[in-house]
């Protein structure tokens, strides 16, 4: 079985990319490809993920998780996410480091599935967004870590991935960035589900859709139609235009409720974050999705 691993990141629309996941499984079939609700597969790997902490593991454990998760559906790909799998958005980072918890759950994950085909997916952040995202709904005293203990400038998703790399060198790691999604998003539901280049889905454009006026999803939809043998990467390239040109002004707008941080840092940490990606496009094992 190959088993996709979606660890979110937090605060990337993962959720809206798991309801998405969950419109296509029709279209997912055509490749064996399971999307199980997530209430099938989350408490009982979590139970799963305690029993081996305290080497309780049933021996029937995996057969009994694989009954919940497949439900007699025939699959040899099956995608599980949970943005919680490394922890709650209050583990997300400490001390600038990106999911601490990351290596040990993950080695959890291959000893789970062991006799599996795992692979992982992520969704990367500018720490200038994702930091001031894990504010929503945190305690006072995580609010005043994340103001005053983190700097955007020294976070590096790339540390993240090798640590990752080197403790379970044997799972390849799908990576995208958050900030692509409106132009990168059916191609993320494609390659999560295993479908060629071109495989209509539903909902590949719904994201792009939520950051431009519906005058220019009219004019793009309409130039689609006209030019319907379009290859994939000239049609991002005709979103990015589009987008350009007929993007909805809030979209634009991020509340940064870091008032700790100026200008000056804002742009010095998008810059090396920029750089981080160019270090990701390299690293052995991972895959980087782009615009």
């Amino acid at each position: 079985m190959q088993v996709i691993v979606h660890c979110g990141a937090h605060a990337t629309e993962e959720d809206r990319l798991l309801k998405t996941l969950l419109r296509n499984k029709s279209v997912y079939s055509a490749t064996r490809t399971a999307v199980p609700g997530p209430g099938k597969y989350r408490p009982l790997l979590r139970e799963c993920f305690d029993a081996m902490d305290e080497e309780a593991l049933l021996p029937d454990a995996k057969e009994a998780l694989w009954d919940a998760i497949l439900d007699e559906e025939d699959a040899q790909r099956v995608i599980l996410s949970n943005p919680h799998f490394w922890g709650s958005p209050r583990m997300a980072l400490t001390d600038n480091r990106l999911y601490p918890a990351a290596e040990q759950r993950m080695s959890l994950m291959q000893r789970l599935f062991q006799d599996d085909e795992l692979q992982l997916h992520l969704t990367l952040r500018n720490p200038v967004g994702f930091i001031p995202a894990l504010l929503h709904n945190a305690s006072p005293q995580r609010i005043h870590e994340l103001r005053h203990g983190c700097d955007p400038t020294q976070v590096r998703w790339s540390d993240l991935l090798i640590r990752l790399r080197q403790h379970v060198p044997s799972i390849p790691i799908t990576v995208w960035c958050y900030e692509d999604l409106p132009l990168i998003w059916a191609n993320v539901l494609r390659t999560m589900g295993g479908l060629e280049d071109g495989v209509r889905v539903h909902g590949g454009m719904d994201f792009l859709a939520s950051v431009m006026t519906r005058e220019g999803m009219q004019r793009l939809r309409g130039y689609l139609n006209s030019h319907s043998e379009m290859p994939e990467p000239h049609k991002r390239r005709v979103y990015a235009a589009f987008l350009d040109k007929y993007v909805l002004d809030e979209a634009l707008e991020e509340e940064l409720d870091m008032p700790e941080w100026n200008e000056a840092l804002i742009d010095d940490a998008t810059q090396i974050y920029e750089q981080d990606l160019e270090v990701i496009e390299n690293l052995q094992g991972v895959t980087l999705l782009s615009a």
